[in-house]
Formats: C-alpha cells, structure tokens, sequence
C-alpha cells in the first residue's frame, strides 16, 4: 500500500521514490503514506514542519512537509498552508483504513533558519501542535525550533522516526556598500 500527493495544485502531484522501492522522498508541499516493516519516508525540515502520523494497530502511517504562512491575498496559493496539508494526510490515512482514535504523531522541524529574520518557523511548529490537539490526536514528540535543518527518516509501519541535524548553519553575511563615485555608468 502507497500513497502520495501534494497540497498544492501546482506542485508535482507525486513524491518521489527514491534509494529503493520502500524508501519515498518528500519535499515542500506534499505528503506520502505506506506501510508494512519496510517502509520508509524522508524529508529534509528548515523552518518548515513535518508531522509523522500512524496508526499502530493497522501498521500505516504518513508524513507531510508543510509550510505555514501568514495569512494573506494569496494563502491558499502557497504549498502546505494552513489547515489543507494537516487535512489531507489525516483524511488519507483515514480512507487507507487508519482510525482517527488510534492516531499517534511526531512532529519535527520548525527551525530559525535565518538569526535576524522572522518566527515563521515557531509558529509552524504550533500550529501543527495546536492542530493536532485540536483532532485529539496524541502528540507523542518529536523536535522543534532550533537553528538548525534536519533530514527525518519516519518508519510508517512502526511510528520509528530518526532525526540527524545538518551540519551547516545558515551563515547570512552582509554585503558592503560599493563606495560612492562621481561617474556614470550606462548600458
């Protein structure tokens, strides 16, 4: 049993499988669910959000990669916002037979990426949080916030996810102001 999408009408409608037929690749915006003891789903987190959600009597289970953005004139646009990526990976594993009492989750991600610049990724770990308390569904984990990307591996069958920290840090440096001159320049 498979199963991926992508919350995003734009985006490619498929996670891509990749390092074996059991082993699925997710990025932004979309969502794959599998099962059985081999199966394996992976992602790589910055201040986005994945959140691993299983059903452990039925060994299925799934993974999202969502980003949360502010409200705004084109919300509904961006990938994985708001309600549409947690919504369609719960309502998937629910028509792949898991029931909604036995859900268990992990959440991951969420980092500040950038030292200096906005939230986005606190408040994306929240959400999901707050979301998932809102669906009672038991929130068992995981690791949020931080500086730092992660590659999270989620076993689907079990509810196992392993989470390694990349090792480089966003550097962000400033640029210097090109001296100022008296002379033109045309095109």
């Amino acid at each position: 049993m498979r199963g991926t999408g992508s919350s995003n009408a734009n985006a490619n409608a498929n996670a891509t499988t990749r390092a074996g037929a059991n082993h699925t690749y997710i990025g932004q915006g979309e969502f794959a669910i599998d099962g059985g003891n081999d199966a394996v789903i992976s992602t790589l987190l910055g201040s986005c959000v994945s959140a691993c959600i299983w059903d452990p009597e039925r060994r299925i289970g799934g993974m999202n990669h969502v980003l949360f953005t502010k409200d705004s004139a084109n919300a509904a646009e961006v990938f994985g916002h708001g309600v549409n990526g947690m919504g369609l990976l719960i309502n998937s594993l629910l028509r792949f037979g898991a029931d909604r009492r036995r859900l268990h989750a992990k959440v991951f991600g969420g980092a500040k990426m950038v030292h200096g610049l906005s939230e986005e990724g606190a408040r994306n770990g929240r959400f999901v949080v707050e979301f998932l308390g809102n669906e009672g569904i038991c929130h068992l984990g995981g690791d949020l916030g931080g500086r730092r990307a992660r590659r999270v591996e989620f076993w689907p069958g079990s509810g196992r996810a392993r989470m390694k920290f990349v090792e480089d840090e966003v550097k962000v440096s400033r640029v210097a102001d090109p001296a100022p001159t008296n002379s033109v320049e045309l095109f």
